[in-house]
């Protein structure tokens, strides 16, 4: 068995909490969040037979994946919810109707009331949240019934409505969980006394209720009531879990932008994060090249007007870990120092000093691949120099017309296009393949004799032993056959072949080197037929219209629209051309293909 083949490289996942993105090759298809992106990720690869059938089809359709770190589970959740409600990916089929988190609302009417809700309609009330946990949500609600008198009927208690004795009290009322204000038992002024203890206690500000949790606690304890005391525990544990802050939902934060950049001699690496009513629902990382002496400052002004452009943002205010000038005398650009603005431009700095971590280690990578390889080819070549210049020819005709060839170069195992040369066959007659190549061969390496150009580590050509021995020659008559190592590789079994040796060398399918070689031949192959097929349209363009005197352009394409071919053209009529172009160039054109005919 071999080595498996993942569409992404999982050793290069962060071991963090945050969210990771699927794409396929043109769209978002899943959104999801872990507490450990790496072990998360690797599960949808190295479980496929434990997978149900849904998540099968998604991972055969993952092109490439994109991560956004957090700093908690609990963020990682917010984040996710947000992405999914933002982009509906295809596959998200839990969280992309209109359901959403819970919030804590306290309502704005005389003797308000304390409630759950998912909806977070400013104009309705006050909003806390959202939780994460139901259960902690409901465990908040009932401490505050149970510390405070807080009413949950759906009652208008205007005073109108309390005067005229419109209500009577109810259950909650004789169980002791509410004061009566139905009837007016309780003035408003000491209800919302009551209220705000318990916004303190949903804002976070807990000392009081955990003094009297452990008080609690200790009582029962001291009482053997073991059980009573387990729950107070548990109740204060919620109370640290869910009341934690974050800023990925933050309903003070609105309408901003955040851009980070961190860099290195070549390359700039920058974070862009859009903020909308409190909520990050966009996160994107890019790399950019940079330019001679140019500064991160220089790069953010420019990205900036991009990247708001890109995503719509119509903020006014941009975060940023630089300052630099902003183009828009609207925008304000901000370096924060404190508080949840500062968090959120450390959390966005973190994913750019991330992406620069992966495209560092994604070179390096590279880079050794590469070292590799050349190394792999030079022991299986058995040659005395690694290849880290290679060219590799080919030629291309059919049936002899057009005959061309071309060069393709590699330099240390990858494409150097800028040295790809192409050539149109100027000594040889017909469908010579030897003769085209010996040709071809001859005229590069003479070239770069004349212009004292170092010559390549190796040379490959496509074809076999005629190919090879023609190549051959050319090298022999400029003298240098010997200074330049050359095979030929034929097509139908993979075969190597050195000059003046009739038995090939076969190097496995699975070796990297073969695979190299078969890259160069492809690449050559691919960039003569492309200079082939070039000149045959040239070729075809041109019409025996171009003849005529008095015909032009435009004419000429009417008529080749109309009829398709200066045959059927060459049939017609004057009446049936002139429909066409005019009475008078109808006449040039019959005349001419009158002429000519009677020739």
């Amino acid at each position: 068995m071999g080595e498996k083949k993942y569409p992404i490289d999982l050793k290069t996942v962060p071991n963090a909490p945050g969210v990771y993105k699927y794409f396929n090759k043109e769209v978002l298809i899943y959104v999801g969040k872990a507490k450990n992106l790496k072990k998360r990720v690797s599960s949808y690869f190295n479980k496929q037979k434990g997978n149900s059938l849904k998540t099968r089809k998604l991972v055969k359709e993952i092109d490439h994946v994109e991560y956004v770190i957090v700093d908690s589970e609990y963020d990682a959740l917010l984040l996710e919810n947000n992405l999914i409600k933002e982009n509906q990916p295809k596959y998200n089929i839990l969280l992309k109707d209109d359901k959403s988190f819970p919030f804590i609302c306290i309502s704005n009417e005389r003797f308000p009331k304390i409630f759950s809700t998912r909806r977070d309609e400013l104009n309705e009330g006050e909003y806390y949240g959202p939780y994460t946990s139901v259960k902690a949500l409901n465990n908040v609600l009932e401490l505050i019934q149970s510390l405070y008198k807080v009413r949950t009927c759906n009652y208008l208690l205007s005073e109108k409505n309390i005067e005229n004795k419109k209500f009577k009290v109810c259950l909650e009322y004789h169980i002791g969980n509410c004061l009566g204000p139905c009837e007016g038992l309780q003035q408003e002024s000491e209800y919302l006394k009551e209220i705000d203890q318990a916004r303190h206690i949903i804002k976070g500000h807990l000392k009081i209720v955990k003094d009297h949790f452990l008080s609690s606690m200790k009582t029962a304890a001291e009482s053997l009531a073991f059980e009573t005391a387990q729950e107070f525990k548990s109740k204060i544990d919620f109370l640290d879990k869910f009341q934690s802050k974050t800023v990925i939902v933050n309903k003070k934060l609105k309408g901003i932008d955040v851009i980070t950049i961190t860099s290195t001699d070549k390359k700039a690496f920058v974070n862009y994060m859009r903020v909308d009513n409190g909520i990050i629902n966009i996160s994107d990382s890019l790399t950019v090249s940079k330019r001679l002496d140019e500064t991160d400052e220089q790069i953010l002004e420019l990205l900036t007007i991009e990247l708001r452009e890109r995503f719509n943002s119509t903020s006014n205010t941009v975060l940023s870990n630089k300052l630099f000038e902003c183009w828009q005398e609207s925008v304000e650009i901000i370096m924060p120092q404190i508080g949840d603005k500062k968090k959120l431009v450390e959390l966005s700095l973190k994913n750019a000093l991330y992406h620069k971590k992966e495209a560092i280690s994604q070179a390096e990578k590279s880079k050794q691949k590469e070292s590799r390889v050349t190394q792999q080819l030079m022991d299986d070549l058995k040659l005395k120099v690694i290849p880290n210049h290679i060219e590799c020819f080919d030629n291309s005709n059919i049936q002899g017309t057009n005959p061309v060839a071309s060069m393709v170069c590699f330099k240390n195992g990858r494409p150097s296009k800028k040295d790809y040369r192409h050539f149109k066959i100027k000594t040889v007659i017909g469908p010579d393949d030897f003769g085209s190549m010996r040709e071809i061969v001859l005229r590069r390496y003479r070239r770069l004799q004349e212009e004292e150009s170092p010559f390549p580590n190796l040379i490959v050509i496509d074809g076999g032993k005629g190919q090879l021995h023609a190549a051959c020659d050319a090298l022999k008559e400029l003298g240098i056959y010997t200074e330049i190592p050359i095979i030929g590789i034929a097509k139908r079994l993979e075969e190597i072949y050195y000059p003046e040796d009739s038995i090939p060398l076969h190097i496995s399918k699975k070796s990297e080197s073969l695979k190299l070689i078969q890259q160069l031949r492809d690449e050559a192959h691919r960039f003569a037929i492309t200079f082939h097929r070039s000149l045959r349209s040239k070729e075809q363009v041109q019409s025996e219209l171009d003849l005529i005197d008095g015909i032009g352009e435009k004419t000429k394409q009417k008529l080749l629209t109309k009829f398709k071919s200066y045959n059927k053209i060459s049939q017609c009529n004057v009446h049936e051309l002139a429909a066409e172009i005019g009475k008078s160039k109808a006449n040039i054109v019959f005349n001419y293909i009158q002429k000519k005919g009677s020739k």
